[in-house]
């Protein structure tokens, strides 16, 4: 212990120190090594033990911090299991991996690996959630234990000033000292650390530090580092060197090579230049070619005195983004400069703003025309190809057109015509699906030429009659989910024509499909996303895979797997068409699931290829932003993308018909970007829908300005998911085990109650909503465990009659309340995943809709078929303005664990007839008064719903079954 309370001292003592260090000292060490994250390595070692030994296209996603992911193999074995050692370019803080196989089936979630002194390392045990950092279960780390430590510590400083630095050294445990540096070789200084009379000792403890008189810690290089490998005598060789955090065991791994790190366009007067170690900013020695002449050179890292490593390079004019700038330096050599920070600048977005609606191909018999964006490009290019298949294509140079724009045209017919762009950054050319291609090849490789018209089912283009957003009730579904079980009696399983089979039954003669989300009621069918995604190889559909969708590729052509024919660009759009028509004609609305929120990979996406930095958000340390938890955000802010999500959002709407949009993850974009998508889709039809996931993300955007639920009333027309009701009736999504009103978690009434009015009365801080257009009103959804599941989970003790009671109580305050109603697909027979949260690559056997269950579930599927009819019938329940909530709503005294209230005057002017709502989750009986005696006609009793009177109720209370829903009319 007392070793322990030493270090602490020192750790605060340095810190103290560090701080005066900043001011006082030529340069600081520290910062220098916080700069350089970009050089170095990072050893990453992952243990793994799994379940049953079979390893068989088993490996590790690795993606270190704010950086994108890459598979690597197990390739040794230990004791515990199998062993990953993987090597990182870069110097971490936090390393994230996913155990998984190539078709994305895992293990666990993602996982987190804290790097210290350079290296990480986890042991992982299949079907554990945990990531341990040491051997969990007992089974000890195979790392022996030592009596004496013989230490060698060879240092190398990039500046070769090495007075007064020494290392504060401690063995496992035990108290520390100083030692010296007091030999010297090829490789630099070096230091011998002898300790003896040990006891149980696996590691020693190492600070790099500076001393000057009066003050030991008056510097320091990074934090602890601990050196774990030795001989079996106990001795053991390092090196380490100024500003990487990393120990090496092998001398030959450490590079020592003076080299620029960064060179990149920062503004357009501007150029960030970084070395891996300091130079004197008078006398720097930085020259540029490529027609830029250098004005000034001034330190960029904010440090006292002239030596940095990291300079801004100020130029006499503007530097021109297409043209190629090399810098160079003495000793350290040339690079080219890369375009950097400039095109995120309000003065890139000035400038290149393209306000056309020309982007892409424009398809006619006569001729096709095309136009890219990509104002960073010194060269552009179309390439043709002949075959999806084929490798090398003929390419057209494009002509420069304006506002960063490059443009060309085919003469002719050219229907069909497979293409890409290929645009010359710097000196590197890369190739790229155009982002605005409507039609793409088999996996979305390639861009391919269409004629719309021919793609149309007969007079598909009439919209459906104008819809109040307060009316709908929304079925979230997923298209291979609705067919692919054995007994769904539909022939295209997977399909879109799957989804527009009619008149299909299943067991016991039950409807199924189309027919039965028909026969429901609902009013509206969200898919969940049906653009061109990443996941699904559309080469193997003789193979069984599963995605949800959302790691989009192509945003503006259909999933080929969902066609009949994948190869033939034409067929995914046709049949997705002819799925929208049927459901028109069945009276079902259709809503659209889009990603825009960030790709399925920044680096391989074609906007990054095509303006490299432009699409994306960024930390300010140049890392990308993760808010969205999949590695990247993309920047609605900017004009460019802006514009790119409204038009894409406009497109499908207009050619493919389609009645109303999800935003997923919608609090990662910005609030002008929602209200432009708003005031778009208004000029095509004011009652298309558009709602989303309003939820806070951490992106780096002002508060202010994202499109979350904070921001509600900024956002006029555009719906939100309110997780306020979701969380309130079954228990938070996060934890699983806790309750909410249905399942036995006391005093929730107060939150049923905000809920059932739409939550237009939430504080601020949650919510700021204005309408009851703007919330979704919701128990369950693709995300997260199903209802059903989530009751096992909260009440394994109860019994199956009991769950359903709860599962019926919940859903039916979700049909009897304001707001937006929706569902999750399968949800009316108790849809269960087995206990699966998170299946959006799990298999048919998980995610397909039961239509056996659907059977065996038949009365609550009635039940849930007459709440919604009940809720169609009354206008009370879909009241339009936060005013008429508030006038029409009162809430009548009640016992614990209930809620009951008076829907005064149907929502209008006729106070005298009313319609009362119960609700009991008690698992007893419960006795509630009334407002006035009966007669009360029950429209809703806990086990049948509807429009038609159930029985009648005469005295001044009701008696409210058990885990139930009572609905009286008094007219």
């Amino acid at each position: 212990m007392a070793g322990i309370k030493i270090r602490r001292f020192v750790s605060l003592v340095s810190i103290f120190t560090l701080l005066i260090g900043i001011f006082f000292s030529f340069y600081s060490v520290q910062s220098f090594a916080e700069m350089n994250s970009a050089t170095g390595k990072t050893k990453v070692i992952i243990h793994y033990k799994p379940s049953d030994g079979n390893m068989k296209d088993w490996n590790v996603w690795v993606f270190p911090e704010g950086g994108e992911g890459k598979a690597y193999p197990f390739t040794g074995e230990d004791k515990f299991g199998k062993m990953a050692e993987i090597e990182l370019d870069g110097t971490y803080k936090k390393v994230g991996f996913i155990v998984r196989t190539d078709s994305w089936e895992k293990d666990g979630g993602d996982r987190f690996i804290d790097i210290t002194g350079g290296e990480g390392e986890v042991w992982v045990k299949s079907g554990d959630d945990n990531t341990y950092t040491e051997p969990p279960d007992g089974e000890y780390r195979d790392l022996p234990a030592f009596e004496k430590l013989n230490v060698k510590v060879h240092y190398f400083r990039y500046d070769n000033q090495y007075d007064g630095w020494n290392l504060w050294t401690w063995p496992e445990n035990g108290e520390g000292k100083a030692v010296q540096f007091t030999e010297e070789d090829e490789f630099g200084k070096a230091a011998s650390i002898q300790m003896e009379n040990l006891k149980d000792v696996h590691k020693l403890g190492f600070i790099v530090r500076k001393s000057i008189p009066g003050n030991d810690w008056a510097e320091k290089e990074f934090n602890d580092r601990y050196v774990t490998k030795f001989k079996e005598d106990g001795s053991a060789e390092v090196w380490i060197a100024q500003g990487q955090q990393r120990i090496y065991y092998d001398k030959d791994l450490v590079d020592r090579t003076p080299k620029i790190v960064k060179a990149s366009i920062d503004g357009f007067r501007e150029i960030t230049f970084e070395t891996n170690f300091p130079f004197d900013v008078k006398e720097h020695g930085i020259s540029l070619t490529g027609g830029a002449s250098i004005k000034q050179v001034v330190s960029a890292d904010n440090q006292a005195g002239d030596f940095t490593n990291k300079v801004k390079i100020i130029t006499a004019n503007d530097l021109d983004l297409t043209n190629v700038y090399k810098v160079s330096k003495k000793n350290f050599g040339e690079v080219v400069v890369q375009t950097g920070k400039v095109v995120r600048t309000p003065e890139f977005d000035n400038k290149f703003f393209y306000g056309g609606d020309d982007l892409g191909n424009s398809y006619s018999k006569k001729e096709t025309k095309f136009r890219l964006w990509a104002p960073t490009a010194s060269e552009a290019n179309l390439v043709m190809y002949k075959s999806w298949q084929d490798e090398k294509g003929t390419e057209l140079p494009l002509k420069k057109g304006k506002r960063g724009t490059w443009k060309g045209t085919l003469k002719g017919n050219h229907e069909g015509l497979i293409y890409t762009y290929k645009v010359k950054i710097g000196d590197q050319w890369n190739e790229a699906v155009d982002p605005y291609a409507r039609a793409v090849t088999v996996n979305g490789q390639k861009g391919a030429v269409i004629n719309l018209d021919k793609t149309d089912p007969k007079h598909f283009h009439k919209r459906m009659k104008a819809f109040t957003p307060e009316d709908a009730i929304i079925y979230e579904l997923h298209v291979r989910d609705l067919s692919m079980h054995p007994k769904s009696g539909i022939k295209n399983k997977g399909k879109f024509l799957g989804v527009a089979e009619e008149n299909t039954t299943g067991p016991e003669g039950v409807k199924t499909g189309l027919s039965h989300i028909r026969d429901l009621g609902v009013t509206h069918v969200q898919l969940l996303p049906i653009y061109d995604y990443k996941t699904v190889d559309e080469t193997r559909l003789d193979q069984p895979q599963f995605n949800w969708g959302y790691d989009p590729q192509n945003y503006n052509a259909p999933e080929g797997s969902y066609s009949t024919d994948p190869y033939r660009p034409a067929v995914r759009i046709k049949e997705m068409k002819q799925m929208v028509n049927t459901l028109h004609h069945n009276n079902l609305r259709v809503i659209m699931d889009v990603v825009y929120n960030h790709m399925f990979s920044a680096d391989e996406s074609n906007f990054q290829k095509l303006v490299p930095g432009y699409y994306f958000r960024y930390n300010e340390d140049g890392t990308l932003a993760n808010g969205t938890g999949v590695g990247n955000d993309t920047a609605s802010e900017r004009k460019m993308m802006r514009k790119f999500i409204v038009e894409s959002v406009s497109y499908w709407a207009k050619e493919y018909n389609l009645d109303g949009f999800r935003f997923d993850l919608m609090g990662i974009h910005d609030v002008e970007t929602m209200n432009q998508v708003r005031k778009a889709l208004n000029k095509i039809d004011p009652s298309i829908i558009v709602l989303g996931e309003g939820w806070d993300l951490n992106t780096p955007l002002d508060p202010s300005l994202k499109a979350n639920q904070k921001n509600a009333g900024k956002m006029n027309g555009i719906a939100h998911f309110n997780d306020g009701i979701r969380d309130s009736l079954k228990g938070s999504v996060f934890e699983d085990t806790d309750k909410g009103f249905v399942n036995g978690k006391p005093d929730t009434e107060e939150a049923i109650k905000e809920g059932i009015k739409a939550g237009i009365d939430y504080p601020s801080t949650m919510a700021t909503y204005k309408d009851p257009e703007q919330v979704i009103t919701y128990v369950e959804a693709h995300d997260n465990h199903t209802l059903w599941d989530k009751l096992q989970l909260t009440n394994p003790e109860s019994s199956v009659d009991t769950r359903k009671k709860m599962h019926k109580l919940a859903s039916s305050i979700i049909l009897t309340s304001q707001g937006i109603s929706f569902l999750h697909a399968g949800q009316e027979f108790m849809r269960t995943k087995g206990g699966d949260h998170n299946s959006y690559k799990s298999p048919d056997a998980v995610n397909q809709l039961d239509w056996q269950r659907r059977a065996d579930f038949s009365k609550e599927v009635d039940y849930m078929k007459g709440l919604i009819k009940l809720r169609k019938g009354h206008p009370a329940f879909r009241m339009r303005t936060a005013a008429d909530i508030r006038s029409h709503i009162e809430f009548l005294p009640a016992p614990k664990n209930t809620v009951a209230y008076d829907l005064k005057g149907h929502a209008n002017k006729d106070r005298s007839k009313d319609l009362v709502v119960l609700y009991n989750a008690n698992t007893s009986v419960q006795t509630i008064s009334l407002p006035k005696p009966g007669p009360w006609r029950v429209l809703a009793n806990g086990e049948e719903a509807g429009n038609k009177p159930l029985g009648i109720v005469m005295g001044k209370t009701v008696k409210v079954p058990a885990l139930s829903t009572i609905v009286l009319d008094g007219r």
